[in-house]
């Protein structure tokens, strides 16, 4: 099981590419840090963390001032989470990592819009969005469970899709190539 949520931890990542960004900023290493740690403070990939720092091993020392690249807004960021909130209440932190994942798959997808608001506004995608719960707060779970999706952007199984077989009797949707099921959600592409 654990390495289950690992796996699909990993395959949460993908999903923002081309979205509105804010200035780089660098960061001083502390003790302690790791890449992964400093790419969840910040909302991006350890990928893109590290590539923009021309580095090709892991290994970072305190002092040594890291470029962090552009990432999403603090807004889109919001949102994520709050559709995370809504639509994995009560499922594991890594149901919730994986909702993040799809988001951020679709967002890199050419079938999708390529913005964060155009994938969560798009018609009939999402129930939260339709009922109104995508306005409702966002609990720190939910928050933290975006902020790891993006640190492994690009390292998952590339879900696009997720819903609850109990709830759904879509047949195009339960055709699709299923990735992962993680508590009440199956994942799949």
């Amino acid at each position: 099981m654990k390495k289950l949520a690992t796996i699909l931890t990993m395959s949460c990542i993908c999903l923002f590419g081309s979205l509105q960004t804010h200035a780089s900023t660098t960061h001083k290493v502390k003790t302690g840090e790791t890449y992964y740690k400093i790419a969840s403070t910040y909302g991006v990939s350890v990928h893109e963390l590290m590539n923009s720092n021309g580095a090709s091993s892991t290994l970072i020392y305190p002092g040594q001032s890291i470029k962090i690249p552009s990432t999403i807004t603090s807004s889109e960021k919001d949102l994520v989470a709050r559709l995370v909130e809504a639509e994995a209440k009560g499922e594991s932190y890594a149901g919730k990592v994986a909702v993040a994942t799809v988001i951020l798959n679709r967002v890199d997808s050419s079938l999708f819009p390529n913005t964060i608001t155009g994938v969560i506004y798009q018609n009939k995608q999402f129930t939260p969005v339709q009922n109104g719960k995508i306005n409702e707060s966002a609990s720190a779970d939910s928050k933290r469970a975006v902020s790891e999706a993006l640190a492994y952007r690009g390292q998952g199984s590339g879900s696009l899709y997720f819903y609850n077989p109990d709830k759904t009797t879509n047949r195009w949707l339960r055709s699709k190539q299923v990735t992962v099921v993680i508590g009440n959600h199956v994942f799949a592409k």
